[in-house]
């Protein structure tokens, strides 16, 4: 081999007499570890959402359990723990819950601040929750609804507020005002 040829295979100097040295070589990720990431990342993420959506519902009970709770009738005391004001943190609305009979027919208003007429509400157990059904029917609330679950250890209703002049459901929160 010529000695041209065993100097082009070598690193040659550069004008200032320093050695070049070439970067390594780039890595490339490959497309299925990308799809594997984002599919562990959207299996995640449904977990999380299908998990909170079910707050409140008992996985552990056996289906006779759960058909034996769902279809017994309603103890009054089953619904006491609802009597209260309740408000929701993000604003000045307010849910007076002043009886509940046996039945879970709630006598209930609503304020924001000032009066919201109360067409329905009522209260139901399904399974190991508590829900309660508020329907409102005023000027700006055309059949609006709350749908809430009861959660106990947060002393807290949790659920959807649909409002119907807007066409828009939201998440809401009431807490037990002391």
């Amino acid at each position: 081999m010529s000695e041209w040829n065993q100097m082009s295979n070598q690193r040659k100097p550069n004008r200032n007499g320093n050695v070049a040295v070439t970067p390594p070589a780039k890595r490339r990720v490959s497309s299925t570890a990308i799809f594997a990431l984002a599919a562990v990342l959207v299996a995640s993420v449904g977990a999380w959402w299908w998990a909170w959506k079910h707050v409140g519902a008992s996985t552990s009970a056996s289906p006779t359990t759960e058909a034996k709770t769902s279809n017994r009738p309603a103890i009054e005391s089953d619904f006491q723990n609802l009597k209260g004001r309740w408000r929701r943190p993000d604003g000045g609305y307010v849910v007076d819950v002043k009886a509940v009979d046996k039945t879970g027919k709630m006598d209930a208003s609503y304020f924001n601040p000032r009066p919201i007429n109360v067409h329905k509400a009522e209260a139901s157990l399904d399974r190991a929750a508590t829900k309660v059904f508020i329907e409102l029917r005023d000027v700006n609330y055309p059949g609006s609804t709350y749908n809430l679950i009861y959660e106990p250890r947060r002393d807290q209703l949790r659920g959807i507020y649909y409002q119907a002049a807007l066409q828009q459901s939201f998440e809401v929160i009431f807490e037990r005002m002391r």
